[in-house]
């Protein structure tokens, strides 16, 4: 927290003010940067107002604010998990982003056999075109992927259900799963994976299942130097290791999820990935 600025009970009175007024959280955050509040001190004070006035929200209206996420039951703090025939490593948590790092998810076999297959259709990685409902190229993603149909085969099933049962979460609300290669200099510059309610083909693309919710990314090859998973608002880096996976929730498609991302190029090697996004309902 930067020196002489502190979160005042005058503070919080305006962000709660403004937020009943119905200003956006970003709007708030650049009011408050404008006015000469430290990013620290201004994400702060939004994260713990947003927080309050949520549950009050909750509270008067006897209703949940915000959508319904997976997530493995951490409510005893295990170190393992036993899930679909693999003895899950819980590694690393974090409260916000809502965030868990697992070792051993997904086997050698299984990261072999997942790459070979997916070598045979590889193309330039698009992206969801929000603005269209489409998909199109993106500058920011320089890598070759592409999609399994959702239980295509045995392996992939397998996974699918490990996933599903490790977060409570049913295979149908998930998409297929997309594996991804990067090579030296490839990269995913940071973003969210929520769709953002603004652009004009949001509407058409929840169609299909709803928001985007969860984000599980598994390292099925590690490269030989860079290539880590970072979250720019948190300054959190994820090493790319084999058989591990970064799993993060949103409960809203806002930046205050703080759910930036990013895949940092790859300097030597290649990096072989697999990403599962879960929606909020069937994916169709």
């Amino acid at each position: 927290m930067s020196l002489g600025q502190a979160i005042s009970p005058d503070l919080r009175e305006w962000i709660v003010t403004q937020m009943r007024a119905g200003h956006s959280v970003e709007s708030l955050r650049l009011s408050m940067r404008q006015a000469g509040w430290s990013s620290h001190v201004a994400e702060a004070a939004l994260a713990e107002m947003q927080g309050e006035t949520t549950l009050r929200g909750a509270e008067a209206s006897g209703a949940a604010q915000g959508s319904p996420v997976p997530g493995p039951d951490l409510s005893q703090s295990p170190l393992y998990i036993e899930c679909g025939g693999q003895r899950v490593q819980i590694l690393q948590t974090m409260k916000r982003p809502n965030l868990v790092v697992f070792g051993n998810l997904v086997s050698s076999e299984e990261c072999e056999f997942l790459i070979r297959k997916a070598k045979e259709r590889l193309a330039r990685s698009l992206t969801v075109e929000t603005r269209t409902g489409g998909e199109a190229l993106n500058v920011d993603r320089t890598s070759d992927g592409m999609f399994f149909e959702r239980g295509e085969n045995d392996v992939v099933a397998r996974l699918e259900q490990r996933i599903a049962d490790l977060v409570a979460w049913p295979v149908i609300f998930g998409e297929g799963l997309q594996v991804l290669r990067y090579q030296p200099g490839a990269q995913y510059r940071p973003h969210y994976d929520y769709f953002d309610p603004a652009e004009p083909g949001t509407p058409s693309i929840l169609k299909r299942g709803g928001q985007r919710v969860a984000t599980l990314v598994m390292y099925l090859q590690e490269p030989e130097q860079g290539g880590a998973t970072t979250f720019p608002d948190v300054g959190l880096e994820v090493a790319p290791k084999q058989g591990t996976g970064v799993f993060f929730t949103y409960d809203r498609p806002d930046s205050s999820t703080r759910t930036l991302h990013g895949g940092a190029p790859v300097l030597a090697g290649e990096k072989w990935v697999a990403t599962k996004w879960l929606r909020e309902r069937e994916f169709k």
